[in-house]
C-alpha cells in the first residue's frame, strides 16, 4: 500500500451496556449476580479507535452517524481524545446506537444491537468526506451500516485508487459488485461460511472459501479462525494464535482488523501484518470492554 496519512474507518457507533457474569443466560433464564459497565462501542468506531492507537504516524478519519442524544455526543468526545478526526453526522429522528453484551466467566460474549442511526447512514452522508479519501492509504469498513453506503464509498475509494478492506460483520449476502471493489475481505469461520458456503474447519476448506472469494473478484483474503489461528490466503498458511488468558472477547476481532489495516499501511507483507494483528488482539482479550481493551502501540512493541 503507498505511504499516505490518513486512514479512513468507515461503519458505526454504539454504547455498549455490558453485564459480566459466570455464565450467559439460555432462553427464558434469569441469571443474578452479574457486573455492570457501560462501555463506548459499535465495529466502526472500535477499529478506529484500534487505528488511532496502534498507527505511528497516520490519522484515522472515522465516518459514521449518531442521533441527537447524550450517547452521540459522548462518542464525539471519546473518539477525540484518541485523537481522531470523526466526521459524525447527526440524524435528529433516530437514537444513537446502542449493544446489549453479555460475557461469561470464560470471556465469551452475546451481543444484541439496536443500529439507531447506524442504520440510517446514506451514500448522500458521506459525499463531504470523500474528498478525504485520495489522501488516505486505506478504507476500512464493516457492515452495521447501510450496504449501499458501503458499496458507494468502496465503489469512489477503488477510483481513486484507495485500497479497501472489508471485516464482512455482521455477516450477510454481499452484493457482486462490491467484491470486485474488495482488496481485503477479513471474515471469520461463520462469515466465510454464509459467503461462500464452505464449512470453514481447517486449512483445506479456508484455501477452498479463499479461492471462491477470489473468483469473485477479491485480491486478498484473510479468514480469522478462533483459537485456531489466522488463515493468509496470500500465503496459503494458517497462523497460531498468541495463548493467553481471555477476560473478554469483545472487541477482539475489530482490534485485530485495526491493527492488520494499519500493519498493511506501514507496507508489512500478509505474515508481518497477521502477526502484529495477533498480537495487539492478544491484548485486548485480557481486559475487559471494548474500546477501552484497545491497546496502544508502545504495549506490543
Amino acid at each position: 500500500m503507498p505511504t499516505k496519512k490518513n486512514i479512513i474507518v468507515l461503519g458505526s457507533t454504539n454504547t455498549d451496556m455490558v453485564i459480566s457474569g459466570k455464565r450467559i443466560p439460555a432462553p427464558g433464564e434469569t441469571v443474578s449476580g452479574g457486573k455492570f459497565l457501560m462501555n463506548p462501542g459499535g465495529k466502526g468506531a472500535n477499529q478506529a479507535v484500534a487505528v488511532a492507537r496502534l498507527a505511528k504516524d497516520a490519522q484515522c478519519i472515522f465516518i459514521a452517524k449518531v442521533g441527537d442524544d447524550l450517547f452521540g455526543r459522548d462518542s464525539a468526545v471519546r473518539l477525540a481524545k484518541d485523537g481522531i478526526d470523526a466526521r459524525l453526522v447527526v440524524d435528529p429522528r433516530e437514537p444513537s446506537g446502542t449493544a446489549l453484551i453479555l460475557v461469561d466467566e470464560n470471556g465469551q460474549n452475546c451481543i444484541s444491537v439496536a443500529l439507531g442511526a447506524n442504520g440510517t447512514l446514506s451514500p448522500a452522508d458521506i459525499q463531504p468526506v470523500l474528498t478525504q479519501f485520495p489522501l488516505a492509504s486505506a478504507l476500512l469498513m464493516q457492515l452495521e451500516t447501510p450496504l449501499e453506503t458501503v458499496l458507494h464509498a468502496a465503489q469512489f475509494a477503488r477510483g481513486a485508487g484507495i485500497p479497501v478492506i472489508l471485516n464482512p460483520a455482521p455477516a450477510r449476502e454481499l452484493p457482486p459488485e462490491l467484491y470486485a471493489c474488495l482488496d481485503w475481505i477479513t471474515p471469520n469461520e461463520s462469515e466465510a461460511e454464509l459467503l461462500t458456503g464452505v464449512a470453514v474447519v481447517d486449512e483445506a476448506s479456508a484455501a477452498q472459501a479463499t479461492a471462491i472469494l477470489q473468483a469473485r473478484g477479491v485480491k486478498h483474503v484473510l479468514i480469522t479462525m478462533g483459537v485456531k489461528g489466522c488463515w493468509c490466503g496470500d500465503t496459503q498458511k494458517l497462523y497460531p494464535c498468541q495463548k493467553v488468558k481471555a477476560v473478554d472477547c469483545v472487541a477482539a476481532g475489530d482490534t485485530f482488523n485495526g491493527a492488520f489495516v494499519v500493519a498493511l499501511s506501514e507496507g508489512m507483507a500478509c505474515e508481518d501484518a497477521v502477526e502484529f494483528a495477533q498480537k495487539a488482539s492478544a491484548v485486548s482479550v485480557t481486559r475487559p470492554g471494548a474500546q477501552a481493551s484497545v491497546p496502544y502501540r508502545r504495549e506490543i512493541q
